[in-house]
């Protein structure tokens, strides 16, 4: 599989989330569907972005969009580590990494590629998750992940796609809502 890029038709995967079981993907399709890939929950910034989202989901629907994340974590991983809290999308559990390879989404060759080259981005999103009381959790999948970003219409077409070459190097909630 090659990347992806605006107006290819997105792989039909099977998968399933924190919650549902087996969904397809162009099953889930509706409006624009964003599907933000990260590393695992137990990630400090990865698990940052997911509280933001949590926190600013409503955004996203209020301007027709969904967002599912996509993880390699394990459900039950992700179960305990959101216990009681509300999650107002879905996460993609994906300890396979079959999303991953479908979409292309490749690690990093090395640590220095997926954390240093992000500069000062990282850092300042680092110091925000601590500031949440945010601590590093499990370690799950492949450790090099990089994150991407995908914007989907209801025909499964691509209508936004970007590979990070870094941790931080995909658009924030503030820039994926104005893309909306």
């Amino acid at each position: 599989m090659s990347r992806l890029k605006k107006g290819d038709l997105v792989p039909d995967l099977i998968f399933h989330t924190q919650d549902r079981e087996f969904q397809h993907i162009y099953d889930v399709l509706e409006g624009t569907t964003i599907f933000w890939v990260l590393r695992y929950i137990g990630c400090t910034v990865c698990r940052f972005d997911v509280e933001q989202l949590i926190r600013r989901y409503g955004e996203f629907q209020a301007k027709g969009a969904q967002v599912y994340v996509v993880m390699q974590s394990g459900r039950e991983t992700v179960r305990r580590d959101l216990e009681g809290k509300k999650i107002p999308f879905e996460i993609i559990c994906d300890e396979k990494q079959e999303f991953y390879q479908a979409f292309d989404v490749e690690p990093a060759v090395s640590k220095e590629q997926l954390i240093d080259s992000a500069g000062e981005k990282f850092r300042r999103k680092k110091a925000a998750a601590a500031a949440e009381g945010l601590v590093h959790g499990d370690y799950e999948g492949d450790e090099l992940q990089l994150p991407a970003v995908f914007f989907v219409d209801e025909s499964g077409g691509v209508l936004y796609a970007k590979y990070g070459e870094n941790i931080t190097d995909v658009p924030t909630i503030d820039e994926m809502l104005a893309m909306l």
